[in-house]
């Protein structure tokens, strides 16, 4: 099957949640299909695996409302997008759409990095939930990261596409820890600092776990950090490291208590199963999500409420108790591969290719059936004759 996958979401500098995601999954798939990626900026080829691919525009463009035009020509089986909203107007190609989360509804501010125009945009797209409808029945099949995700899209009646999961998954790591090797009193977070991510409550959890330092590891704008700054108690102690590496990360992951999130809400929470694939223990937000991704590995605690959190922490003091929730993180990001994402991936193609055929066969026309319609109405209202 020859895939035309849109990598124009992968970032040029560093992966975002989005970026990975579509690397990871071309990565997989190109194992085994004919995959072809399409790019709009050559620096996003540092960061992607090494496929085919064609250039065209960005997806920001105006000239994305006639994209389709363009990929016509490259006759692909089925074109893949890791998000919504691809242009698809005089498409003659299966296509599969991606939904990742429904977090905007309810946290309505935009993504920083996008341009003022597109982030005014965003604001009007989610006042109401139509908008979205419209992009997603664009599609044959829309993909969700998570059943949780899915549950959202089936309570708003988000599209009447068939809609099929194409999972998330840690990126291989180079070692996992020994549950019996000593570790520091570190606490990770990562992340981005939107307000619906509630880092002010990690921050302010600092005051009741003297002994422990907090590691913010995203980058971070100056006005935000000093936002935060301000919060941070007297006797607490918290590093900004502004960006890591994925070396950084995973050194940091080999060596802290846990890795803490009280998000309030997520599409999937990649970095919980970092984590748990690092051996590292999580405390996160007790959000369906979050039980989702953490299983019964995760340690769940109330968002609002520091001091449950900092319990936490110090239930983890215990080295048995430590060792418990390590080996427990350890299984549960084994059920989850960017193998496993592929196939369902390719499932989702399949059933694509199979619903594009569907919709676009003519229904065969017969006389015969039409005159044996009229005869039954002529019968049934007790008319006879021409």
């Amino acid at each position: 099957m020859r895939i035309l996958f849109d990598a124009r979401f992968t970032r040029t500098d560093h992966h975002d949640g989005i970026s990975r995601y579509g690397a990871s999954l071309i990565a997989a798939l190109a194992a085994t299909d004919d995959v072809v990626m399409l790019i709009s900026d050559r620096r996003q080829l540092a960061l992607l695996p090494e496929v085919p691919h064609v250039l065209i525009n960005s997806p920001l463009s105006p000239a994305e409302l006639f994209v389709a035009a363009r990929i016509n020509r490259l006759e692909p089986d089925v074109v893949v997008c890791p998000m919504q909203t691809m242009g698809s107007w005089g498409r003659r190609y299966p296509l599969v759409l991606t939904l990742h989360d429904l977090i905007y509804y309810q946290n309505p501010a935009p993504p920083s990095f996008l341009p003022l125009p597109v982030r005014a945009l965003w604001r009007l797209y989610h006042l109401a939930y139509w908008p979205q409808r419209l992009l997603l029945d664009r599609a044959d099949v829309v993909a969700t990261i998570s059943a949780t995700t899915a549950e959202l899209m089936r309570r708003h009646r988000l599209t009447r596409r068939p809609v099929l999961l194409v999972g998330n998954a840690p990126q291989p790591t180079r070692r996992r820890r020994d549950p019996a090797a000593p570790r520091s009193a570190s606490l990770l977070y990562m992340g981005s600092f939107m307000p619906y991510k509630n880092v002010e409550t990690i921050v302010r959890a600092m005051e009741a776990l003297p002994g422990h330092t907090l590691h913010l590891l995203s980058r971070i704008s100056p006005a935000r950090r000093s936002e935060l700054e301000a919060l941070v108690p007297a006797a607490g102690r918290v590093v900004f490291h502004d960006g890591v590496t994925d070396a950084e990360y995973e050194d940091l992951l080999g060596g802290s208590t846990a890795l803490v999130t009280l998000s309030r809400a997520e599409g999937y929470g990649l970095p919980l199963i970092e984590a748990m694939a690092a051996g590292t223990p999580v405390i996160a937000s007790d959000i369906p999500i979050f039980r989702e991704v953490g299983g019964t590995a995760a340690l769940f605690v109330d968002p609002d409420d520091p001091g449950a959190l900092a319990d936490a922490v110090r239930s983890l003091d215990d080295p048995g108790r430590w060792a418990e929730a390590s080996r427990a993180g350890l299984e549960q990001a084994a059920t989850y591969s960017w193998a496993e994402s592929a196939d369902q991936l390719r499932d989702a193609c399949r059933r694509a290719v199979g619903e594009f055929t569907r919709r676009r066969t003519p229904r065969p026309f017969r006389a015969s059936s039409r005159a044996s319609s009229r005869a039954s109405f002529r019968a049934s209202s007790g008319r006879s004759g021409p």
